[in-house]
C-alpha cells in the first residue's frame, strides 16, 4: 500500500463559526471509517502524541454515544458526545463536548469520499456557536493533535 503523506488542510470559515478540516488517505473509504467507529483503532491514532486514550463508551451507530479520557503528565481531558447519524463508509453525524467546557458544544459531519483507486478525501466540519468559541478550539492546540493524529492514522491504514 502507498504511504504517501498527505498534508491536512484546517481552515476557518469567515462567515460561520465554522472549523474544516481536509485530509486525504491512501486507504478506501471503508477503511478510514472503521478507524473512526472501531474503538480500538480510534483509541490509536486519536489527539497530539504522548496522550494516553481511555474509552469509557463508545456506541457508534445512529443514536448511539461515546466518551473518552485522554490524559498526559497526570492530568486528564474528558470528552464526549452523541452519533446523530452514522452511514457506513459515508457518513458520521455527531456531537462533541471538551467536558472542560461542558457549555460548548459542536456539530460535527465527517463526509468519507471515495476517490477511486483505494484513497479517500475525509472532510470533517466542526460548528460552534460563536466566533470566540471556534478560535479557542483552533488556539487550544486542536491542529496540533488532528494532524499528529492523522499521520498516525496513516501508519495504522498502512499496517
Amino acid at each position: 500500500m502507498n504511504t504517501t503523506k498527505h498534508e491536512t488542510e484546517i481552515t476557518v470559515d469567515p462567515d460561520v463559526p465554522l472549523v474544516r478540516i481536509t485530509r486525504e488517505f491512501d486507504a478506501p473509504p471503508a477503511s478510514v471509517f472503521r478507524t473512526h467507529t472501531d474503538p480500538e483503532l480510534f483509541a490509536q491514532w486519536t489527539g497530539p502524541d504522548g496522550m494516553t486514550m481511555a474509552i469509557d463508551g463508545f456506541d457508534c451507530r445512529t443514536g448511539g454515544s461515546y466518551r473518552y479520557v485522554m490524559g498526559r503528565d497526570g492530568e486528564e481531558y474528558g470528552f464526549h458526545g452523541c452519533f446523530h447519524e452514522v452511514r457506513p463508509s459515508e457518513l458520521i453525524v455527531q456531537t462533541f463536548s471538551f467536558e472542560g467546557e461542558p457549555d460548548g458544544v459542536a456539530l460535527e459531519k465527517l463526509v468519507f469520499e471515495d476517490l477511486g483507486d483505494g484513497r479517500t478525501r475525509l472532510v470533517a466540519t466542526s460548528l460552534v456557536d460563536s466566533f470566540e468559541s471556534r478560535d479557542a478550539f483552533v488556539a487550544s492546540g486542536m491542529s496540533e493533535g488532528v494532524i499528529q493524529g492523522y499521520d498516525r492514522l496513516d501508519q495504522l491504514l498502512a499496517d
